[in-house]
This record gives C-alpha cells, sequence and structure tokens, in this order.
C-alpha cells in the first residue's frame, strides 16, 4: 500500500500524527497496539514490516483466548513513527479521538525471516509470535476468503503457554498505573494487586506484615472444580505446574486466589533457581502460598478490608496438599522482619489491615522491603570469555520508552547454567547493539541480543552514572515482560499519602445494644426477593428472638453462614474470625490439625454480637454442639431425618414418628424441630457426659432400629447415589466441629423459614415448614418460651438408656 493513502487522508498542520515515508528495513521488528477512542471504540493493531507499520482495526481488541476469533480490518499502512504515538486527534479530522498505547514490543515470523513475512502477508496467512506486555506468544492473522471482503482478516491466537480459557477482554486489561478497581469475577482475567518499593522498614499500628516470598506470583481460578493459574500478565501456568492444578480441583469451592508460588527446601527456604527449572523431579517441593481472595462462591470480596479477606482463605484451601495460607503478623514489622531475614528468606510484605483490593493497582497501602536491593533487568547481550562460556551479561532497561544501559553482571551463575542461558540467547542474537546510545564495554567484545529475556539480579546500590554496582544473578523471569521492565521506584513510610481512589465500603451505621455500638449497613438490602423481605427485618427478628435463641449460642463456637447479597445469590461459610470483628465480641482459639494453626471462632454471647451477625449476612446460625470449656463432649447428640428430592415431607413425619416410639419406649429423653428446609432434627440431651464418639456410636443405633421398622423409606448410606431417593438417616453430625441450624434461626429458603421447635404432638400429617417463619415465629415464641431449653439440662444416663434399647 506505501503511506500515499495515510498522508492523503491527513492534514498534518491540523493532527498530531506523525509525517514520514518509508524506512529501510532494519533488525528487530516492533509492534505496537494502541486503543483508538474515535467514533466507535476499537484497538489498532500495527506490525513494523517492509519499511512501514501494516495496519488492521480490531473492534473488540485482541484475545488470549484462541476460542476467540477477533475480526481484524486492515486499513491503510502507518509511518514507522506511529509506534510511538499517544495524544488526541482533533474532531473533525481523519479518524477524531483519542489514541492510547495498549501494548508494545517485538514480534518474529513463525517461521523464516521479513522476506517470509512479506510473502505470508499478500497470501492472507501471517503466523507471528508476539513479545508485549500484555500480548504474548503465537497469534495468526487470517484474510477471509470472500471477494468484496479482502480487507477483513481474522486475528486468532494459537493454544501454547501464553494462553488462556478465560475470557478476555482488553477493556478488563487495565495498566499497573489504573487504580479504578473494577468488579471481579470468574469469567475474566484479573491482574493482582501491586506493593510499592521502600528501604526501610517500620513498626506501625494498623498494620499486619507477611513474609515476602521469592517466586512467581500467581492468580489460581478456581471454578466448578476446574483450575487455571495464571501470571500478573495471564500467562498461564497450568501446564508448568501440573501437580498445582491437581491438587487445587479438590477445593469446594468457586474462588480466585492471589499468591506466590516457591520451590522450598528442607528448611522452608525457596531457591528462586530451582522454581525457575521447576519439573516433578526436582529437589524441592513446590507450594503455593495463598495471602489474599478476590472472589469466593459468587462474591466479588474485593470490597472487604484485607484482614476480613484473609479470615476466609483458611477454611477455602483446607486440606489441600501443597497450598498454604500465608500468614500475618500485626503492628510488629520490626521484630518481624529481623526474624524473617535471619531465616535467610527476602524480606517482608507491609500491608494496611483495612485495604481494599485494587486490581492492577500499585498502592502505597502495600510495601515491599527487602534485605537487599535487587532489579529486573533485560539482557541485552553477553560478553566472551576464554576461560567460560561468556564472561558478563550486558542489561538494559526502559526510561521514558528508551531502552538504557545499566551495567554487566559477570557472577551469580555456574557453567550449568552459562550453558542453559546460552542455549536461550541462540535465536536472539542480532548484529548491532540494541541501545541507541553508544556503550563503552572497555574493550571486551559483545554479542549482541534482542532484549526479551527478563532477568533479575541482586546488587549494592546505584552509581551516580545510573549502573548497578556488584550485580549477582539471580535467575530468568518468565513471569515478567520486556516493556515492563523499569527502575523501581520507592516511597518513604514516614511521609505515606492517602489513596485517592474511591471507596467501595458501603455507608455504615451503628445501633446501641446493651453498652456496645454494634455497626449495620445496607438495611434496605433484599434478602428474599420473591417476599420483599430486607436486612432490617432479618435484624428485627433476631432482636425480637433473642433471649431465646441465646441459651443455644451461648459459649459454643460459630461457623458463620454468610449470605451478603441474600438467598438467591451465592454464600460462603466463615469459621476465622482473626482480627476482624470488633474488640467487644468473644471469640475462642481452636487448633486446627489440618491447617496447623489455631482458628479463632466467635463466640454469640448477647444481642449486640447475635446483630453483628446478622448485618454479615448470617441468615442461619450455626453453633457447636460443644461449648468452648468443653470442646469434645458435646450437650446434646442429633439425628438428623434427611430426605432426597423424592421424599415429601409426610415421610419423614412419619419416620419421626417411628423414632419417637423407640425413644419413648427406650425412656429416653428427647426433642424435635424442623430443620428448616426440608428435614427434621431430633436432640437427644448428652449434658457433656459423653465423647463425640460415645454420642456417634450411640445415634448409630438408633439409627439402626429405625431402619429396621422402615427399610423401604429410610437409608443409612452415606453416598446419595446409594441412598435411591430414600431418607438418609444421619448420624455423623455427632461429630467435633459439626454444625446444624441453631434453633429459632431462620433458614436462606423462599419464605424464610425457621427451625422450630416442635411438641410431639404437632409431628403429625399437616405439619409443613412453612407453618414457622420469620414473620411469625416471634409470636409463637413467646407462647411457648420453653419448648426445647430441656436440650441443654441434664443428659441421659447412656449405660441405662443402651439396656433399654436392647430390650
Amino acid at each position: 500500500m506505501g503511506l500515499d493513502d495515510y498522508s492523503k487522508k491527513r492534514d498534518f498542520a491540523k493532527t498530531p500524527e506523525p509525517a514520514g515515508s518509508k524506512e529501510a528495513p532494519g533488525g528487530t521488528l516492533r509492534f505496537v497496539v494502541q486503543r483508538h477512542d474515535a467514533r466507535r471504540l476499537h484497538y489498532d493493531l500495527r506490525l513494523e514490516m517492509d519499511g512501514v507499520l501494516k495496519s488492521w482495526a480490531v473492534p473488540k481488541g485482541p484475545s488470549m483466548n484462541p476460542k476467540d476469533k477477533r475480526l481484524a480490518i486492515q486499513t491503510e499502512d502507518h509511518p514507522v513513527k506511529y509506534l510511538d504515538f499517544e495524544g488526541t486527534i482533533p474532531e473533525g479530522n481523519y479518524g477524531a479521538g483519542r489514541m492510547d498505547i495498549w501494548d508494545k514490543g517485538t514480534y518474529k515470523p513463525l517461521k523464516g525471516g521479513e522476506k517470509e513475512l512479506i510473502r505470508a502477508l499478500d497470501k492472507g496467512d501471517l503466523k507471528i509470535q508476539l513479545h508485549g506486555t500484555k500480548l504474548r506468544g503465537t497469534f495468526a492473522l487470517v484474510r477471509m476468503d470472500k471477494e468484496d471482503k479482502k480487507d477483513q482478516w481474522l486475528l486468532i491466537k494459537k493454544k501454547d503457554e501464553f494462553a488462556t480459557e478465560l475470557g478476555y477482554d482488553a477493556e478488563d486489561i487495565q495498566d499497573d498505573e489504573d487504580e479504578e478497581a473494577g468488579s471481579v469475577s470468574l469469567n475474566k482475567l484479573v491482574k493482582p494487586m501491586l506493593a510499592m518499593k521502600t528501604s526501610a522498614i517500620f513498626s506501625k499500628a494498623g498494620w499486619v506484615y507477611e513474609i515476602k516470598w521469592d517466586g512467581y506470583r500467581v492468580m489460581a481460578n478456581i471454578q466448578n472444580g476446574t483450575v487455571h493459574l495464571y501470571s500478573r500478565n495471564g500467562i498461564t501456568y497450568n501446564q508448568k505446574y501440573p501437580s498445582l492444578v491437581t491438587q487445587l480441583q479438590a477445593v469446594p469451592h468457586d474462588a480466585l486466589l492471589d499468591g506466590e508460588v516457591v520451590v522450598v527446601n528442607e528448611e522452608g527456604i525457596p531457591d528462586f533457581q530451582k522454581l525457575q527449572h521447576y519439573s516433578e523431579e526436582i529437589d524441592g517441593e513446590l507450594r503455593y502460598y495463598v495471602f489474599d481472595i478476590l472472589y469466593l462462591n459468587g462474591h466479588d470480596t474485593t470490597s472487604l478490608p484485607l484482614l476480613e479477606r484473609k479470615s476466609l482463605i483458611p477454611e477455602v484451601i483446607e486440606d489441600i496438599p501443597q497450598v498454604y495460607y500465608c500468614d500475618h503478623v500485626e503492628g510488629m514489622g520490626k521484630a518481624f522482619y529481623e526474624k524473617t531475614i535471619k531465616k535467610g528468606l527476602e524480606g517482608v510484605i507491609a500491608k494496611k489491615a483495612d485495604s481494599l483490593y485494587w486490581s492492577g493497582a500499585r498502592t502505597e497501602n502495600w510495601l515491599k522491603i527487602k534485605s537487599k536491593e535487587s532489579q529486573e533487568a533485560l539482557i541485552c547481550g553477553y560478553t566472551t570469555s576464554q576461560g567460560n562460556l561468556f564472561g558478563s551479561l550486558i542489561l538494559g532497561l526502559y526510561e521514558n520508552e528508551k531502552l538504557i544501559y545499566i551495567g554487566n553482571c559477570g557472577s551469580g551463575f555456574n557453567r550449568e547454567s552459562q550453558r542453559q542461558l546460552l542455549n536461550q540467547f541462540k535465536p536472539l542474537i542480532i548484529k548491532s547493539p540494541p541501545f541507541e546510545d553508544k556503550i563503552n564495554l572497555k574493550g571486551r567484545k559483545a554479542i549482541w541480543l534482542n532484549p526479551e529475556l527478563v532477568c533479575e539480579v541482586q546488587f549494592s546500590q546505584w552509581t551516580k552514572m545510573g549502573l548497578l554496582r556488584h550485580p549477582v544473578f539471580k535467575g530468568l523471569r518468565t513471569d515478567k515482560m520486556p516493556p515492563e521492565i523499569h527502575k523501581e521506584t520507592e516511597t518513604d513510610p514516614s511521609a505515606m499519602k492517602k489513596k485517592t481512589a474511591p471507596k467501595k465500603t458501603p455507608k455504615t451505621d451503628t445501633l446501641e445494644i446493651n453498652g456496645f455500638d454494634v455497626p449495620v449497613s445496607n438495611l434496605e438490602k433484599v434478602y428474599w426477593p420473591d417476599e420483599k423481605i430486607n436486612k432490617y427485618q432479618l435484624i428485627s427478628y433476631y432482636i425480637e428472638i433473642s433471649d431465646y435463641i441465646l441459651p443455644f449460642l451461648k459459649n459454643r463456637p460459630q461457623n458463620l453462614h454468610r449470605h451478603p447479597n441474600g438467598i438467591k445469590k451465592e454464600s460462603f461459610y466463615q469459621k476465622d474470625m482473626a482480627e476482624t470483628i470488633p474488640e467487644w465480641i468473644e471469640t475462642v482459639s481452636i487448633y486446627s490439625e489440618s491447617t496447623e494453626k489455631d482458628i479463632d471462632y466467635m463466640l454469640c454471647q448477647n444481642e449486640a454480637t447475635l446483630v453483628y451477625m446478622a448485618n454479615l449476612g448470617c441468615i442461619e446460625i450455626n453453633p457447636w454442639n460443644s461449648k468452648k470449656d468443653s470442646l469434645d463432649r458435646p450437650d446434646y447428640a442429633v439425628i438428623d431425618l434427611d430426605p432426597s428430592d423424592k421424599n415429601t415431607f409426610e415421610e419423614v413425619i412419619e419416620v419421626a414418628q417411628v423414632a419417637h416410639e423407640i425413644l419413648d419406649t427406650a425412656k429416653i429423653k428427647h426433642f424435635c424441630k424442623t430443620s428448616g428446609s426440608t428435614g427434621l432434627h431430633i436432640y437427644i440431651p448428652m449434658g457433656s457426659g459423653y465423647s463425640y464418639a460415645e454420642a456417634r456410636d450411640f445415634v448409630k443405633i438408633i439409627c439402626h432400629l429405625i431402619h429396621d421398622n422402615l427399610p423401604k423409606l429410610t437409608s443409612m448410606e452415606r453416598a446419595k447415589d446409594s441412598r435411591k431417593g430414600k431418607i438418609y438417616l444421619d448420624y455423623l453430625q455427632n461429630a467435633r466441629g459439626q454444625t446444624l441450624a441453631a434453633p429459632y434461626c431462620v433458614r436462606p429458603k423462599p419464605g424464610a423459614p425457621v427451625s422450630a421447635p416442635l411438641e410431639w404432638k404437632e409431628v403429625k400429617k399437616g405439619l409443613a415448614i412453612q407453618d414457622f417463619t420469620l414473620l411469625n415465629m416471634a409470636e409463637r415464641v413467646k407462647k411457648k418460651p420453653d419448648l426445647f431449653l430441656e436440650v441443654l439440662g441434664k443428659g441421659i444416663d447412656m449405660k441405662q438408656a443402651l439396656e433399654r434399647l436392647g430390650d
């Protein structure tokens, strides 16, 4: 095409776009993608070729998902100077609107050189490899076979290690400097929040401190058992870490996790070079340390404060091998830093305890403090050496879009690592230096390279000339891309500015209850859409029945089942409430063998805590069967009558009546309540006199007796498929840490039913779950206030009960 069409369409006295002529072909081929907010927003892909920029308008923007076949309309050639153009094209000019660089880098044909590239363009079948900040790997540009649409092509990402299966919208892939927090979902790539660098450790209230793991930053997208691991730029890690993918498939939640993948030795110290060359046979353990969660079971959690987000993590990754919770300390930054460095770790990340998660932003709310200076750099060449495979690496980085020289690195590698590097250097060799300015190598012979490989080096300080002093090679960074390699800037923690991004937290009021200020928010939020019942009504209900429900909650660890967006949205469970709740709420610390740490469970000791839980979206309340002072000895045992979809509630009532007859005959105290969902619960007082194992075995005997009486209606099989449409006699609820809906608590079901204590004479045909709801239960409990209290009284004599059952 040449540049005639380009020049004819523009008046360069009125547009800031560059004029230019065809240039002589150079060495490295470059590309740019510009976001063009013209009459219609689109993206312009431009490839340097034959002395010009071959150009295509891509309406939806490029995609890293091979399933996306993006229309690309070929437009006029542009001058090579357009590679750096950003600005506003004034109204009245061709292409009027704002133009910004969205991505840029280098590219090369999949086969051959520039001549083969030009021939492939003429044939309408281009296959290229892009090396940009956002776009990497193999792409195809294929002309559509239509006589009247010769300018229409398809831009297609090929399946390779950089491809993703997640939804890819160019508008969502924001730059690091963009601090606007978009909504998070599992259907698209999400860029992680980044930390700023600071040189001084500090101890400050309201801050928490985590270990800075020396590895690769990895996002883990888990949806319906499918796992996608990817870097901050969307590079997939599924093929690199298949064992992690397998382990994370067992997570029983939909979640988006943020963490660091490392390889550690026997002392738990990361080895970055082993991670860089990781394989299943490598000496060292592969681990994924999770320090944040952005999405859980239908909920964008980025609006929650950091400590509240972190409290959700342990339960999500519980019992998952190779996956670890990244713990923290509060306030004691200096002591934690000294202990961390003494162990041989890289440093510390300091985070504001109440910080929100800003996808793609680098903010002063997160700070990294390292024991040694380090810098990411581009390998721009190497010097030759008679005694070694090469002498030193020639390093550079970008400063104001210009590649500058920052020194040579001649230590940190052995002969094997040199050999591996040389193999990667071979296809990158070029004839001329990639730097614009002449550099002084003090007589050493250089082999120049296309600056595509990113490495990390440690060094002592920057010289006055802007060079690295005493750099030591640490390893290659496959998770970083060349155009983003700049000198890291520092912030001073003693003079930190407040973040100016808009707040995402909802408007909060307080209720004074029993002398405590209880935060409440969004009281008008609808929890039951069909019934139009809102959060205010839920809180009012719990205030009204607090005297009746609290005896069943006090001193019992709570497993919070939260529905912050109502019953038709996804919910999540929360056990660990460490540092996320007001000081006046009591907790109990219980060691978890699965997470190998203490979990701080909430205790609901008063009406104020009950309201606090309801405000969190705890529609139903799930206490342990035992109290904090006798955690291994339950106060009651439970028979859970759990129907299948094929059972009627009248059949559940029939089973309950048989259970009642058996227990009555054996003179065993027992009490019934609706589950509030589809079944019935039968409670037997234990008085904390027996272990969970003894209580479970006792209930199992009773369930066998019920099953013997109703073999065609009931099942003892735990697996749903084996029950064959029968009512499950669940005795396994009698275990340490298991929870059931408390008496009088509301359930997140249509109609807002309540788990209602019953008199046995009420357990008969005609009884219905919907008889007892949030709207009428308060009146009932006033008339029958003591229905279930005996459950908390003196326990049965199990020995005598077993003898009577035997008779």
